[in-house]
């Protein structure tokens, strides 16, 4: 029996959850927004910072453990902001010295992927959509591979600054999913497929020129942002099945919330010639959280993987700008 706390603070979202022998017992988690602008690190971490103990105590008490029933403290190591990430760290620290608990450093990207596997997945390709990450990823020969990615921004920090800059507040990807269902006409757009890359400034700049002109709708300019640059996504992930020749595709990432997208994916993987099995968690587990960061650290704790005791702890850091290719996978 295994149970492990996990600690989410990679960006907006501060998370605890606690999972025990692969099953989620609690999942908490609290957003920073803004009524306008986006994201300020520095207050994130405030916020983070502030909520720390209230969601503690709410996870402990949800789950119905004990605190020194915990086995060790995972926590979201990269990538991320860093005055975000270096909360994580200094709780994670904090809760291992007071309960003499190791800590596992998990990487936030794979995560996603893993806790994927809840959905019953067993080797997909991952459509990875969320604010600062866009990637399409499988395992292949050790590592989670990187076969696609955005070559500039996040589709995720995409929708929110578009929506900023059409007056909307952050995050802008719900405000903006349900304009485009009031859309009606499609309004063509720059469409940037690279192999299987994207970019998106480009596509960016042509939305702010067209708001400037005054001539769209704010409707219709999301319902064709989300048209274009699902289909985009959605092109290269069925390339990256292809190139693969594997036959489940899944969701993950806060962008993959969007009922569109799913609804885009899904139809694609129904389409294929050789059919593909869609593959998308429940909401909670799609955006950042808690659950999946113990989901992963019990894999890791299990596995001997990344692991420090209070012997090598001063060593801990965070690693703001990981990349999902750097982490060798070595519990499989």
């Amino acid at each position: 029996m295994t149970i492990i706390l996990g600690i989410e603070s990679t960006a907006h979202t501060f998370g605890i959850g606690i999972v025990k022998d692969g099953k989620i017992l609690a999942n908490v988690r609290d957003m920073y927004t803004t009524e306008q602008g986006g994201i300020i690190p520095s207050e994130s971490a405030k916020h983070h910072e502030r909520l720390f103990e209230e969601l503690y105590k709410k996870a402990i008490e949800t789950s119905k453990i004990k605190e020194e029933d915990i086995d060790a403290i995972a926590f979201s190591q990269g990538p991320g902001l860093a005055p975000c990430l270096l909360v994580g760290l200094r709780k994670a620290k904090e809760l291992s010295l007071r309960l003499n608990k190791p800590v596992v450093g998990v990487n936030h990207c794979v995560a996603h992927l893993e806790v994927g596997k809840i959905t019953g997945a067993k080797d997909p390709v991952m459509l990875y959509t969320s604010g600062a990450n866009t990637q399409i990823i499988a395992y292949a020969s050790g590592k989670y591979r990187v076969f696609g990615e955005t070559l500039d921004i996040g589709v995720g920090n995409f929708i929110d600054n578009f929506a900023r800059y059409s007056g909307i507040g952050f995050p802008g990807g719900p405000a903006i999913e349900k304009l485009a269902k009031e859309g009606k006409d499609y309004i063509e757009l720059p469409y940037k497929v690279k192999g299987m890359d994207i970019t998106l400034s480009g596509i960016l700049t042509n939305l702010k020129q067209k708001v400037e002109s005054g001539k769209y709708s704010k409707e219709d300019l999301a319902y064709s942002l989300q048209e274009t640059v699902f289909a985009m996504l959605v092109e290269t992930a069925e390339r990256a099945l292809a190139h693969t020749g594997k036959k489940e595709l899944l969701l993950g990432g806060g962008v993959a919330c969007n009922s569109r997208l799913q609804e885009m994916c899904k139809i694609m993987c129904e389409e294929r010639e050789e059919k593909v099995k869609f593959f998308c968690p429940e909401r909670s587990l799609l955006v950042d959280n808690g659950a999946m960061i113990a989901f992963l650290g019990e894999i890791m704790f299990n596995a001997n993987s990344n692991i420090f005791t209070k012997e090598n702890i001063k060593d801990l850091d965070i690693n703001a700008s990981e990349r999902t290719d750097d982490i060798e996978v070595n519990w499989k």
